[in-house]
């Protein structure tokens, strides 16, 4: 019997939203899964059983889709600290460390994910592996100036570096206008080490790699959702 996994992805966003409390401040993710969490964060809210909630969206494909479910927006000015964080990932290691950014919000998502008191991650239980980069390049996000020379640095630790292109064949913008270098480590025994590394270097604005930053993750599987927590 075949599983339908945007069943499980809902089930696990419907696991994640039950979190929320009226009043809180609440992150919200950007992607497919994320998304489905703020569809239903709009339908409670709409519902009455999250009075006084605010969203800060991560994306503005998530902001538009937020303002159309009629969820009341704010600002991390406004709100600098976040109560709770909703957002998904591409890859999941044992340690909850993560690898996002395949949707390219990963500069806005880091800095909402830094600002948050709680930060559950909602994926189906593909997305777990035994260690980051195994089945997921690491998106590494640089400004169009000198970009050449990123790509050649990141090639110098060992990475295939692609141009991320977007549906119309161009190089892919994101919200910030930078460009995304998507970077084929393989897998990684040192995630941390690689970050900082990246972190160090000029031109580049920030990178898929989220060390120590997931409190929760809500994994969708074929037997049901399981709640992990980061030791």
């Amino acid at each position: 019997m075949s599983v339908d996994i945007n069943l499980l992805k809902q089930a696990a966003s419907d696991l994640a939203v039950e979190f929320v409390r009226p009043g809180m401040v609440v992150g919200l993710g950007a992607g497919s899964t994320a998304t489905l969490a703020v569809r239903r964060l709009g339908e409670w809210y709409k519902a009455g059983r999250l009075p006084g909630i605010v969203g800060v969206p991560c994306s503005k494909q998530t902001e538009e889709e937020a303002a159309r479910l009629g969820l009341p927006l704010a600002t991390l000015e406004d709100h600098p600290v976040i109560d709770l964080t909703i957002d998904g990932a591409d890859e999941v290691d044992p340690e909850l460390n993560l690898i996002k950014g395949g949707g390219g919000a990963l500069l806005r998502e880091k800095i909402v994910a830094q600002a948050t008191r709680r930060e559950i991650i909602v994926v189906d239980d593909s997305k777990l592996s035994a260690a980051l980069g195994t089945h997921w390049a690491v998106p590494v996000e640089v400004i169009p100036f000198g970009w050449g020379s990123q790509a050649i640095f990141l090639q110098s630790l060992h990475a295939q570096v692609i141009v991320r292109l977007g549906a119309d064949g161009l190089p892919y913008k994101t919200d910030q206008g930078n460009l995304i270098l998507d970077c084929h480590f393989g897998a990684l025994a040192d995630p941390a080490g690689l970050a900082s590394v990246l972190k160090g270097r000029a031109g580049i604005v920030e990178h898929g790699l989220f060390i120590g930053m997931a409190s929760d993750v809500i994994v969708a599987g074929k037997d049901g959702c399981r709640h992990l927590t980061r030791k």
